[in-house]
């Protein structure tokens, strides 16, 4: 199986202020760029496989910017189409303590939500590759987005790509009920499901049993039947799900759990002091991407992904910015934090 791996969605300048500051004390805003699927191309770099982020951004300085940003981290974007005439913004307050973080979105009418199924010549985009990701963001975004991603796992199928989808579901950008019909039309294609505590029960009403999600109470048995119904609903070949104990907003509880249909992986559990928890998600399924392309075993994998991801929290924006040794070192045993000399 080639490789290079190909990811489509939309990438986001971010602001945030600095520190812990609240919106109402900024007086300045670091900037970055990140989104779901380009944190994945760029992680995939990092560990050294080939990686093609596909999106729509303005075809101006701002739109020159993000895709600087991927080019700088070893993404390949030439197949970013310049149309539109905007690019997404959020805004990030960091949470602290019991004071949780906050998003705002100011994605309306961005380029990547006015894209219809047409504007991607698939066949030319996937062509060598070995692997297509997408998210539960992409289609989220728009009819126009949402075609356009079917197109996009039909020709994958059609190529013979192993097609893995993040289910990432975002309250404030479509309802369950949406996101429920559109998502089970692209299901279908998807051979590895990706999901968090929350995104089974949110899109497709798959709740795990013994769970208080907001406590921070997971069962990992009620998550295995999760995994199971999700496995069984959409003939997946993987389901992976993490799992998210949350103390507090500065300090979680980080581990995952991997299905193959017939066997259940569990990872060893991190507990993180958290610096960044934005990416995390999306640093796991690079990591099993990663581990999946270089010939791991199931347990091997979820066991890289969450040492990924654990890593993932600690660095500053939305890029998993950690090479493969790294996160070998970490699911080796070593999470001394000790200085390397």
């Amino acid at each position: 199986m080639s490789k290079r791996v190909v990811t489509f969605g939309e990438i986001m300048m971010r602001l945030n202020p600095q520190g812990y500051l609240r919106f109402v004390q900024a007086q300045s805003f670091d900037l970055t760029f990140g989104g779901g699927e380009a944190n994945v191309a760029a992680s995939l770099a990092q560990f050294g496989l080939p990686a093609s982020f596909v999106t729509a951004v303005p075809k101006h300085e701002i739109g020159d910017c993000a895709v600087n940003w991927l080019r700088r981290f070893g993404v390949d974007t030439s197949f970013i189409l310049r149309q539109g005439e905007r690019l997404g913004i959020y805004f990030l307050e960091f949470g602290a303590s019991q004071r949780p973080s906050k998003v705002i979105y100011d994605r309306a009418n961005s380029s990547i939500s006015q894209v219809k199924p047409g504007d991607f010549d698939w066949e030319k985009i996937l062509a060598g590759a070995g692997w297509f990701h997408f998210t539960g963001i992409t289609p989220a975004l728009g009819d126009g987005p949402a075609e356009a991603c079917l197109a996009a796992v039909q020709t994958a199928k059609k190529l013979g790509l192993t097609v893995s989808a993040d289910l990432n579901y975002r309250k404030k950008l479509w309802s369950r009920e949406k996101a429920r019909e559109v998502m089970s039309k692209l299901m279908p294609y998807v051979d590895m499901a990706i999901a968090n505590e929350e995104d089974a029960e949110m899109v497709f009403g798959i709740k795990a049993r013994d769970t208080d999600v907001t406590a921070g109470a997971l069962s990992s048995e009620g998550y295995k039947d999760v995994a199971k119904q999700l496995q069984e609903m959409f003939g997946f070949k993987q389901v992976a799900i993490t799992l998210r104990e949350s103390i507090s907003a500065s300090d979680n509880n980080w581990s995952a759990l991997l299905y193959d249909g017939g066997t259940f992986y569990n990872s060893r559990k991190y507990k993180v002091h958290i610096v960044d928890r934005v990416g995390g998600g999306d640093s796991f399924g690079a990591g099993l991407i990663y581990s999946y392309l270089t010939g791991k075993s199931p347990d091997q994998a979820v066991q890289f992904a969450v040492a990924a991801s654990c890593l993932k929290h600690t660095i500053f924006g939305d890029l998993n910015l950690v090479s493969a040794a790294e996160v070998e070192t970490l699911a080796g045993g070593d999470a001394s934090g000790r200085v390397q000399r």
